[in-house]
């Protein structure tokens, strides 16, 4: 089996990045962290999940995230699937984020889109079906 185990985010305000995405998965917590030289730069790094995923933060990004809008190389937006998107979407708007692009509210999937502090597009989805043909639904 393969699966996804972290993703590794260069940010520039890792406690802002945590605030972000502790609102979505309450129960991550710190795993650990430290500091390093990437490059001739000194940076602080942690890593934010839980036993089995978590994303990597390092605080020493510069500039800003590729325009999203655009068409340069880069990513473009990374997804995670919840049992419970109206649960996920008031804890954001509790903890003051806005959803930034609206999914789709009908079939056997629901979505919504955040963009992070570093300016990363974060898709949260919720599967209201088990069967694959209906869930990847390709129009």
């Amino acid at each position: 089996m393969v699966y996804l185990e972290h993703l590794n985010l260069v940010v520039n305000d890792i406690p802002a990045a945590m605030q972000f995405y502790q609102a979505a998965f309450p129960h991550w917590r710190v795993r650990g962290g430290g500091e390093q030289m990437w490059y001739g730069k000194s940076r602080q790094w942690l890593h934010l999940g839980d036993d089995y995923q978590y994303l990597t933060l390092n605080d020493d990004g510069e500039g800003s995230n590729r325009d999203l809008s655009g068409h340069q190389i880069g990513l473009a937006h990374f997804a995670f699937v919840t049992d419970n998107l109206a649960a996920l979407i008031e804890r954001m708007q509790q903890a003051g984020h806005k959803v930034a692009k609206p999914g789709d509210e009908s079939g056997p999937r629901r979505n919504v889109y955040y963009l992070d502090p570093a300016g990363f597009e974060v898709e949260f989805v919720e599967y209201r079906s088990d069967i694959p043909t209906q869930r990847n639904v390709y129009q």
